[in-house]
């Protein structure tokens, strides 16, 4: 369906749901119609349109609500994700009471708004977090739950285009809110504005805030960056954006009135206020902060630390003729200071949200070849020329770093820096949570950018291995790396690991040797997986029995389909059919052999199906099994339930109905209940007892075990089969009619279960069909050893197949392969940083694996896991840092804990609290990126090009 047939059905869905009232709606009604309104709307997102919040607690209830007649889902799903998928998170429990009208007031702050000229003139809460506190939903989608509960208030916001190429899109949940502050007179306003509005626009709606004649405005009102009460910048380009000005939340923008706009006079380029005040150009007027004490989105702000000790009586007494004179700290001592004569126990203070930043900076500021090289000249080695790169990142962070290891210092605002990754890298601004490790690996690959000492990379092409020796084929790779990329953070940061690809079809091998900043390791203790299928056959021969079965978690169809064989006893003339059922219905075949078996998640419903191996001829029946349920009041509808049958038919061009009918009526057999009689519209000679299919050119029922059942009496079954035109024919019992299936690939048939059809079969062996593994209490006695670390990198070089997005193009074969991949070290980099996955996502769930890991803090060897065998240099490693993530998905605190190397003593980075810990308090469950130095060697040996230019320059000791 083309999107504007799918946005003319939704409307069509709109326009009937507001005719119809809510109350005249069954919950199921409205969980669909929700559901297919929203997925229009965000298939259709474009920038400009409007998403409305609504407070997380009314919409889990209305979750709830619509979803009271489902199957519940997975019960350890504890994230809170909201779903319209037909499953609830409510564990099973439904909640049958209709929620009240919509109430969105623990959302507003209690404060009046701030800007009184907003679209909705209130205020939200600063700390909102998505998931948490509310959900987002498409105008359509509120426009209809507004139509049927009423409440509020609406609190709506804009789609804008966000991310580094701006085609991504973005809900502005917290537009920037800015200070004005208007010169000479003083006066003062809060605004909220578009972070995607232009310099033109703010500076309209400034003349407009402070009644500025507008007829005068463009040459007699001049709009300044005011960052730190200074002149930043002259806001001059009127076209554009606020996002390109760098202009970021809760900033200072200062109005400057001229040419009398006001009543100042202006003499040789010194402004007269009435106060008889001067102010040169050159000259930073310091103005009075809003008493307000206004916060950032998402936490606490600058202005909320400093309003103790940052008065107005403070401002008065500053030296007027000092602008360039740095202020770092306006903040007073906040407790915190440098512990006795060492540097770098300065703190980071949290700007709102900005943990994951303070954690990762504290971890790279503390690695010791950063800290020297950065308090060195570094500016010498900046790539201005290099396109990918953006020098002032590597500029910003030097001198936080420099702030950081000054002696003697308060917490530290990272504004500046900040600002910066803003800039370069959009998915940071504004104060969300993030995943510190995302803002790690960028931060690397930024600075690593803006020191390439490579100032014109030359085209190098790398050939594949081809049977050559891997050293030589390494050294290759690595020179050819080095010739494009040569700065400290491939010094200290990049190692090399050797890819094996193993085509499964003509078994091609392909080698490369890639680089690395980090490794990514997962956390799992097995490698197995259990999964839970049902098995149905379909020669009468036995009921429905649900196995549980043993795979190798990283194998692959096959490896599941040979596992059900053997649990089965599959006999040589039978075949598995491995299927996935959703809805009732056949949702795919898994009959791609070399898949793997991460497509398979953990609440998929899976049904495997014995039948005789297929033939040149043979199609699949497959029996959809209906019922009929109340639609409305007056009228029925045949819908799917239970699970589907399938049966093997060897047909030629034509087949008669009255085969179809006994070969369901032998797959159904094993349910029939016992001494059932025929009823009066049962007709023996149409009905019967389980006959011999093969009488009717079937062939593929094993009449042996069909006969085992002749004193079953199988009453005559309603069927419908359904053609190539999609139409319904019929297939009454007795009835000899020739069915043309020339043209189809498969058989589809309709059992239409009547209410007394269902009285004589057991159909509960058809329902409930489990997950394929269900989450519940713990029964087996709990591991007594935790995780090791070298469990976790094991499995991260355990051969494995690719995931089916990320297909390999065999080069033998001329196709996308789903090749096996094997990783093995090569070369390993002076610090080695550790990242762990504890964040999982899948279709219906994102989780937090919790499991302590036991990490080494010293001797962390690595020499057995180095394929590279030449190397003679030391493969032992010392914990010095790490970053720890506490809470959940979403949300949490982030802290670090670092080894200040010259008093070998482990400290506590919590943003601006630093603390003393014992070395044994450094191991937690909470451990999540680890930063390891190679230890000091005695012994010399060939070192690595990856340290070359470290070894060159004394100032880079090891």
């Amino acid at each position: 369906m083309t999107e504007v047939a799918t946005a003319s059905a939704a409307a069509t869905g709109i326009a009937m749901a507001t005719e119809k009232a809510a109350k005249e709606l069954s919950p199921e009604e409205e969980r669909v119609l929700i559901r297919d309104i929203a997925l229009t709307a965000e298939a259709n997102t474009k920038e400009g349109d409007s998403f409305f919040l609504i407070t997380q607690k009314w919409w889990q209830h209305w979750i709830d609500y619509v979803n009271q007649d489902q199957q519940p889902n997975n019960s350890n799903n504890n994230e809170g994700s909201s779903s319209l998928s037909g499953n609830s998170d409510s564990n099973g429990v439904g909640i049958s009471k209709r929620p009240s009208g919509i109430d969105n007031s623990d959302l507003i702050s209690d404060g009046p708004a701030e800007d009184a000229n907003s679209d909705d003139g209130v205020e939200i809460h600063d700390t909102l977090l998505e998931g948490r506190d509310y959900v987002l939903l498409p105008q359509q989608v509120w426009n209809l739950l507004f139509s049927w509960y009423g409440g509020g208030p609406a609190l709506s916001r804009k789609v804008i285009n966000s991310g580094l190429s701006q085609t991504e899109f973005a809900v502005e949940v917290y537009p920037l809110r800015l200070q004005l502050l208007v010169t000479p007179k003083g006066d003062r306003s809060t605004i909220r504005i578009s972070k995607k509005e232009t310099i033109g626009e703010l500076h309209r709606r400034a003349c407009e805030i402070f009644h500025l004649n507008l007829e005068q405005v463009i040459s007699d009102v001049c709009i300044w960056d005011y960052y730190g009460h200074r002149k930043h910048a002259l806001m001059n380009d009127m076209d554009k954006t606020l996002d390109d000005a760098n202009i970021q939340m809760d900033q200072d923008i200062l109005v400057e009135v001229l040419n009398n706009v006001n009543d100042t006079l202006v003499t040789d380029g010194t402004s007269i206020t009435d106060n008889g005040f001067a102010d040169k150009e050159a000259t930073s007027v310091l103005l009075e902060p809003s008493k307000s004490s206004l916060s950032i989105a998402g936490g606490l702000s600058a202005n909320k630390i400093a309003s103790k000790g940052y008065s107005a009586e403070q401002l008065q007494n500053q030296t007027l003729g000092c602008p360039n004179k740095e202020s770092d700290n306006h903040f007073g001592n906040s407790g915190v200071s440098t512990r006795g004569t060492f540097g770098g126990l300065t703190g980071l203070l949290n700007l709102g949200n900005t943990c994951f930043m303070n954690s990762a900076i504290q971890c790279l500021v503390h690695t010791p070849e950063f800290a020297r090289y950065f308090r060195e000249d570094y500016h010498q080695e900046i790539n201005w020329q290099n396109p990918l790169g953006m020098g002032e990142l590597a500029l910003a962070f030097g001198e936080l770093l420099r702030k950081l290891w000054a002696p003697g210092r308060t917490p530290v605002a990272p504004r500046p820096f900040k600002a910066k990754l803003a800039r370069f890298a959009p998915q940071f601004s504004g104060y969300n949570q993030h995943d510190s490790q995302e803002l790690l690996a960028f931060l690397l690959d930024g600075l690593h950018e803006d020191l390439n000492r490579v100032k014109h990379k030359p085209y190098v092409n790398s050939r594949d291995a081809d049977g050559r020796p891997d050293e030589e084929v390494a050294d290759e790779y690595w020179a050819n790396h080095i010739a494009r990329n040569d700065s400290i953070i491939v010094d200290v940061c990049q190692g090399q690991y050797k890819s094996t690809l193993v085509c499964p079809v003509c078994n091609k091998v392909s080698v490369t040797f890639d680089p690395f900043m980090y490794l990514s390791l997962p956390l799992q203790f097995a490698t197995t997986r259990s999964m839970t299928i049902t098995i149905f056959t379909c020669d009468g021969s036995a009921l429905p029995s649900t196995c549980t079965i043993t795979v190798p978690k990283q194998g692959r169809y096959r490896d599941l389909i040979q596992a059900v064989s053997n649990a089965c006893s599959l006999k040589q003339t039978e075949e598995i059919k491995l299927v996935e059922i959703r809805n009732h219905l056949i949702h795919r075949f898994l009959d791609d052999s070399f898949v793997s078996l991460s497509t398979i998640k953990d609440d998929d419903h899976l049904a495997a199906y014995k039948i005789q191996k297929s033939a040149t001829g043979n199609v699949l029946l497959q029996l959809i099994h209906r019922r009929q349920e109340q639609e409305t009041s007056d009228a029925q509808r045949w819908k799917p339930f239970g699970t589907p049958l399938i049966s093997s038919l060897l047909c030629d061009d034509v087949i008669r109905s009255g085969v179809i009918q006994t070969i369901v009526q032998t797959m159904l057999t094993p349910l029939l209940k016992e001494g059932i009689e025929y009823s009066d519209d049962s007709d023996p000679s149409t009905s019967g007892m389980a006959r011999d299919p093969s009488d009717h050119g079937s062939g593929e029922v094993d009449t042996n075990c069909a006969s085992t059942s002749i004193n079953k009496v199988l009453p005559k079954l309603p069927l419908q089969l359904v053609d190539e035109s999609k139409t319904c024919i019929d297939l009454p019992a007795g009835d000899e009619k020739a069915i043309n299936l020339s043209a189809m690939s498969h058989v589809v048939v309709y059992l239409d279960w009547t209410s007394k059809l269902l009285e004589k079969f057991n159909i509960n062996y058809l329902e409930n069909l489990p997950e394929v593994f269900k989450y519940g209490p713990i029964t087996k006695k709990a591991r007594t050893e935790p995780l090791s670390l070298y469990t976790c990198l094991e499995a991260f070089l355990r051969e494995e197949p690719l995931v089916p997005e990320d297909m390999w193009y065999c080069p033998q074969c001329k196709e996308q392969r789903q090749a096996s991949k094997k990783l093995d070290l090569w070369r390993l980099p002076e610090v080695l940083v550790i990242h762990l996955k504890r964040f999982s996502y899948s279709r219906s769930m994102k989780h937090k694996v919790e499991t302590f890991v036991n990490f080494p803090i010293h001797d962390f060897d690595l020499t057995n896991y180095v394929a590279d065998k030449r190397s003679s240099c030391s493969q032992l490693y010392e914990l010095y840092a790490l970053t720890n993530h506490y809470g959940g998905m979403g949300s949490g605190h982030y802290t670090a804990h670092i080894k200040l190397l010259d008093e070998n003593k482990w400290y506590n980075f919590d943003d601006s609290h630093i603390s003393p810990i014992n070395e044994e308090d450094v191991k937690s469950a909470a451990a999540y990126v680890l930063f390891y130095r190679r230890a000091k060697s005695d012994t010399s040996g060939t070192s690595s090009a990856g340290s070359r230019r470290a070894r060159d320059k004394t100032s880079y000791k090891y």
